[in-house]
């Protein structure tokens, strides 16, 4: 725990090779509050690109994705545009992906357990989709989820989402309503991101952290966690490994 600006401490001790840095502020270590993004956060995957491999069009998919997680597009306007190339998916491969190609980073269930047992209010907040983020997120214990839902017709994609794009700035909102509703102090709450529309979520949190993150995200955080899994989060926050709960 460090005095002053953990960004400055943490550049200052950076270079070391394979080592993580996670400075935390004054205030309590284990934190309140989890807020996290999902998509190349919680789960290895970006799922609209694994979606738009079945339609066949991965390579437009995943260049629009990358320019959006480096902050170079707005987010709403390039969901809008990724979406749009999966009109006439069938929706039955929303299932099929979810089963054959999403997998979680290694350690966010004993993360989200150890955080949950201790007391922790853990939210997950994706600009990914809700087929994929709700059942991931009862896997893994989140306690609340919010991300976009994709429109169907006649069983089909329809190549739109329903209702108003989930952004950086609803996570921004989700994070301080949050914390508002459960009456906490700043310092208590956490927030953890890879891209871009990351930035204000993990700003505004008492601990940001940016896991395996862009550079426009990993500049602003506190900590980053680039080698390590999600479980040295613990660690981190004070709770030594016979308090976890293993998953």
């Amino acid at each position: 725990m460090i005095a002053g600006d953990p960004v400055k401490a943490r550049d200052a001790l950076a270079g070391w090779e394979g080592v993580d840095l996670l400075p935390l502020t004054q205030g309590p270590r284990l934190k309140r509050l989890f807020v996290a993004d999902m998509d190349s956060t919680i789960i290895g995957q970006e799922c609209i690109d694994e979606l738009a491999d079945y339609a066949g069009v991965k390579p437009q998919v995943a260049a629009i994705t990358e320019r959006a997680m480096q902050g170079e597009l707005d987010f709403a306007g390039a969901l809008r545009e990724r979406v749009a190339l999966l009109a006439g998916l069938d929706e039955a491969v929303l299932g099929r992906c979810l089963a054959e190609r999403v997998r979680s980073n290694p350690g966010a269930g004993t993360l989200v357990a150890t955080l949950c047992h201790h007391g922790v209010t853990c939210l997950l907040v994706s600009g990914g989709f809700t087929a994929f983020a709700e059942p991931i997120g009862a896997m893994l214990g989140f306690d609340a989820v919010r991300a976009n839902i994709l429109s169907r017709r006649e069983g089909k994609l329809s190549g739109t989402v329903e209702g108003p794009i989930v952004d950086s700035q609803t996570k921004l909102f989700e994070l301080e309503q949050a914390q508002t509703r459960l009456g906490l102090h700043r310092n208590a709450t956490m927030a953890i991101g890879d891209g871009a529309n990351d930035k204000p979520m993990v700003e505004a949190a008492g601990w940001g952290i940016a896991y395996r993150a862009k550079p426009a995200l990993a500049a602003a955080a506190d900590a980053r966690l680039d080698h390590h899994g999600l479980d040295a989060l613990l660690w981190a926050m004070g709770l030594p490994r016979s308090s976890w709960a293993e998953v």
